[in-house]
C-alpha cells in the first residue's frame, strides 16, 4: 500500500478495522459529516474555485456535494461506495460505485474535468498517492483538486497515519500526496480555524501545470 510512499512505515496505511469498506458502507447513512458553518465555509471555497459552467468531479461523495446552489454546472460526475446515497444526491448528473482502496484507476477519460473534489474522505484512502495520480489524469490542465477536512472521522476506517497527527499535520500529509502524484503547485487554506465554535476545516488545493 506504500509503494508511493516507500519512505513510510508499512502500518502507515492500515486500518483498525481491517474489512473491506464497502461492507462499511453498504447501508445508507443520510447524515452531514460537519456541520452547517463547515458546510458553509467548504460551499464559499467551491463558490470560489470550481468553475461555472464546468465539468465536476466529486469523488467519495454522498447524497450531498456542497457546491453551491447557484451555480450551475455542465456536469457533476459523483463517485462514492453507496448507491442510494449518490443517487439521492440532486447536484449529481451521473455517478458511479468504486472502492478507490482496491482499484483507484478512475473510468473517465483523460483531461475531462474542470475541477475535482474530496470532501472530509481523504482520510480513508490506503492508496492516496495512486487515486491522486489518476485525478491529476482526469483533470484538465491548471484545473484544481480540492480536498477539504476537519477533525471528524470514522476513526476505525481512518488510516493510521492520519489518526496520528493533528490538524497542521493532516495538512502538510495532504500536501505530500498531492506533490508525490505530480501536482506542481499547492496551497493550504484554513477555512474554519481550531479552537472555535464548531468544526474545523481545512482545505489543501493542487493544481497540475497549465497547458
Amino acid at each position: 500500500m506504500t509503494q508511493d510512499l516507500p519512505d513510510f512505515p508499512p502500518e502507515a496505511f492500515a486500518k483498525h478495522d481491517r474489512d473491506p469498506d464497502p461492507a462499511f458502507y453498504a447501508q445508507p447513512r443520510f447524515v452531514t459529516h460537519i456541520d452547517a458553518a463547515a458546510i458553509g465555509a467548504v460551499t464559499d471555497l467551491y463558490r470560489e474555485i470550481v468553475p461555472a459552467g464546468g465539468d465536476v468531479l466529486d469523488l467519495m461523495s454522498s447524497w450531498v456535494s456542497h457546491l453551491p446552489d447557484e451555480v450551475g454546472y455542465a456536469s457533476v460526475t459523483g463517485h462514492g461506495l453507496n448507491a442510494a446515497e449518490l443517487a439521492a444526491n440532486p447536484r449529481l448528473t451521473r455517478h458511479f460505485v468504486q472502492d478507490l482502496n482496491a482499484e483507484p484507476r478512475l473510468p473517465l477519460d483523460t483531461a475531462c474535468v474542470d475541477a475535482a473534489l474530496i470532501c472530509v474522505s481523504v482520510q480513508y484512502l490506503q492508496r492516496p498517492v495512486a487515486v491522486l495520480s489518476e485525478i491529476a489524469r482526469v483533470l484538465r490542465p491548471g484545473a484544481p483538486a480540492v480536498i477539504s477536512f476537519s477533525n471528524r472521522c470514522f476513526p476505525t476506517k481512518a488510516v493510521a497515519i492520519w489518526t496520528a497527527l493533528d490538524g497542521a499535520g493532516h495538512a502538510q500529509l495532504v500536501g505530500l500526496y498531492l506533490q508525490r502524484a505530480g501536482f506542481t503547485r499547492v496551497e493550504r487554506r484554513v477555512l474554519k480555524p481550531a479552537g472555535g465554535p464548531g468544526d474545523p476545516v481545512t482545505a489543501v488545493i493542487g493544481r497540475t501545470a497549465a497547458a
